[in-house]
């Protein structure tokens, strides 16, 4: 899941959130479409994915060691970035004619799954072309939805905090497993005081990083069809976040907007972010100092609220190969060539024969791979909280808001309305 971290999240989130409503699909069920075939029993397969340049390679590289293993079928690619993506699947949904396997992720399961578009995988399994076994941690689950196999995780990630790891040693700050979070903002304060510069990026628009807050406080941001907490609980997040802003402890919003795409936490101008821990090789990248990976900091000292996310390889209840479709799902998650070829391009590889044959030479990937066993190792992960179909306009609409709340834009009690307003019409649609 190697996009451009948090920003360009927060670029596609809204251009994604504003053509949802404008495009419907029908609903479809069973098999037709226009899947391939010839009178040589030769297959064609469409895939497509998000994903920059140098993701299709990877993509392109594997394919084409499945079409020499499976010589009789031929799988044409296509990708886009994640707007462009978007928009093309809605479109080729609504008309009955989807790829027949898919890059997905699970804010858009059940709002397909309620639409007819996505196969149940667990037929395939049943017969013997789809292997759910050897999956890290669970993840395998990451795709279940209300007992079907809609998903199958091609790598895991899960929400991290990235420090400057210069500032935090300056500052005297060693977080460690089962801090609070009064001792994270104590030590945001003490960054601020003693380095001058804010200690962190901004936190409150990150809704998976409030699923955890909310997780550890016997809650979650989503039920099975609706939202899992009150105006009064996000009236507390983002007004303690607002006073946070103006105190300067968090980074002035109005840097961080330009700054873009580069991240303050990179730039210099922040501490620490939150952000999938995959997304951390921007970093380095973009960076002059070292990053490392911290824990979750937590209400009661034990709970995280984690779990392991993924995207995850899908295909469309139109296609007429689902065999051939399962097995090209199958092939592109286990074999360990591919592993190797695709390292954590999309995550830290989702099965074992995969993990263990990718050995990363980098650091930043290392230190992934090390963070997540770690997170494994200290019995913090639990199960992803289920996403209601309208979650991906949801996710859209609370970094919106909670953007423009932060920018003094709008007040907080209004900021809260309006979200909530906007929620109902999405899980609503």
């Amino acid at each position: 899941m190697r996009e451009n971290g948090s920003v360009e999240r927060r670029t596609v989130l809204r251009a994604a959130g504003a053509s949802v409503a404008a495009l419907g699909l029908a609903a479809t069920a069973g098999c037709g479409g226009d899947g391939g075939g010839a009178g040589d029993g030769s297959v064609e397969l469409r895939f497509a994915w998000w994903g920059a340049e140098e993701r299709a390679k990877r993509i392109n590289k594997s394919v084409a060691l499945f079409e020499k293993k499976y010589p009789r079928i031929k799988v044409k690619t296509d990708f886009q970035d994640y707007v462009a993506f978007w928009e093309k699947f809605q479109t080729q949904a609504a008309g009955g004619n989807p790829p027949d396997v898919f890059q997905n992720a699970v804010t858009f399961l059940r709002k397909y799954d309620k639409r007819g578009v996505l196969l149940d995988l667990k037929s395939q399994v049943d017969a013997g072309n789809l292997n759910l076994d050897n999956f890290r941690a669970g993840v395998e689950k990451v795709g279940q939805v209300d007992g079907k196999q809609l998903g199958v995780p091609v790598g895991s990630n899960t929400m991290s905090l990235v420090i400057d790891e210069k500032v935090f040693d300056k500052a005297g700050i060693k977080p460690e497993q089962g801090w609070t979070w009064d001792e994270y903002f104590a030590a945001l304060k003490k960054i601020h005081d003693t380095q001058k510069v804010a200690g962190d990026t901004g936190y409150f628009g990150i809704m998976y990083l409030y699923d955890l807050f909310l997780r550890q406080n016997g809650k979650a941001f989503f039920t099975e069809d609706g939202l899992g907490f009150a105006e009064a609980d996000l009236t507390e997040w983002w007004t303690d976040a607002y006073n946070r802003v103006k105190a300067g402890i968090i980074t002035d919003p109005k840097k961080i907007e330009q700054l873009k795409p580069k991240s303050a936490l990179a730039s210099g101008d922040a501490g620490s972010e939150f952000t999938w821990d995959n997304f951390t090789v921007r970093y380095a990248t973009e960076g002059d100092s070292s990053y490392g990976l911290a824990p979750i900091p937590t209400t009661d000292g034990k709970e995280t609220g984690q779990y392991l996310s993924s995207l995850m390889l899908s295909a469309s209840a139109r296609t007429k190969h689902p065999k051939e479709a399962a097995q090209f799902i199958d092939f592109m998650v286990h074999d360990p060539e591919v592993g190797r070829i695709m390292g954590y391009d999309r995550g830290i590889l989702a099965t074992t024969e995969q993990f263990d044959a990718y050995r990363p030479a980098d650091a930043s990937s290392k230190a992934i791979a090390q963070y997540e066993e770690d997170v494994a190792a200290a019995g913090v992960l639990g199960a992803i909280t289920p996403h209601p179909a309208g979650a991906d306009t949801v996710e859209a609409a609370f970094l919106r808001i909670a953007g423009d709340m932060s920018q003094g834009k709008t007040k907080v009690s209004d900021a809260v309305k309006q979200f909530f307003s906007e929620a109902k019409t999405a899980l609503a649609a």
